[in-house]
């Protein structure tokens, strides 16, 4: 739901720690086109309702493509905002990678940018290509691997891509996925809050799940307001952080 969460006044949604204002998860991918060019690769992972200012914020002016996890609102509902960055795209239309399952209900939300009926002149030049099991994808010089696990009874999508992955609204990691993860060094996951959740992964859980993969460094995303910034950092491994807006991870492509 975001933080501050509508209605709300606990501590969390009241903290003046900007760390504590969170838009919905979603991660843009970067790195250089070539030696010397100040132009970027980008990919992004999910576009939620706040999408269109995220990307203002980090200042993206163009995507090689899109990676969904699944279809649930808070990962979808900004697609319509990619329309600037689909006009600029080159060749063709923006790719956008999705199960078939995700691509589906896609196609249904939006249906005034999918329809071959559509009359709308200015829609998303953007074209679904469906993904699924531990397919792999190459961008530009990078490679994505789609990583897939459960969140709750829902089969969903993480990926990983060089040393990293992103895990959000996950509860399980089957074996096989476990296995996709072998040699990560950095790992985003879900974490909601402190007590269990039919189809996240709890602050106990998600420890124990970086513990699995064997990560050097790990960060909580999709937290609900039961979690502060500063005082949860506080009771956690140092090798492990919470994620904020605007947040910038290196990692080895």
């Amino acid at each position: 739901m975001g933080v501050p969460i509508l209605g709300c006044t606990c501590a969390t949604c009241s903290s003046a720690d900007p760390r504590d204002t969170r838009t919905r998860p979603s991660i843009a991918v970067r790195w250089p086109a070539s030696a010397g060019n100040l132009d970027q690769h980008c990919v992004v992972i999910d576009t939620g309702p706040e999408f269109r200012m995220q990307a203002l914020r980090e200042q993206i002016r163009r995507i090689d493509a899109v990676f969904y996890t699944h279809a649930h609102a808070d990962h979808i509902l900004g697609l319509d905002d990619l329309r600037p960055l689909s006009f600029r795209h080159r060749p063709g239309s923006l790719p956008l990678y999705a199960d078939d399952e995700t691509a589906v209900v896609l196609e249904r939300i939006f249906d005034y940018t999918f329809s071959p009926a559509s009359p709308y002149p200015n829609k998303a030049r953007v074209a679904i290509q469906r993904i699924e099991g531990e397919q792999s994808i190459a961008v530009a010089d990078a490679r994505f691997q789609r990583v897939p696990l459960w969140h709750g009874r829902l089969p969903i999508a993480g990926y990983r891509f060089g040393s990293a992955a992103y895990l959000t609204d996950m509860s399980q990691i089957p074996d096989a996925s476990l296995a996709l993860l072998r040699g990560v060094d950095v790992v985003i996951l879900d974490a909601l809050r402190y007590e269990p959740h039919p189809s996240h992964a709890n602050v106990e859980e998600a420890i124990g799940w970086i513990e699995r993969i064997g990560a050097k460094r790990a960060f909580f995303t999709h937290m609900s307001h039961e979690l502060a910034h500063a005082a949860t950092e506080a009771t956690l491994p140092a090798h492990i952080r919470l994620c904020y807006d605007g947040q910038q991870i290196p990692v080895e492509l």
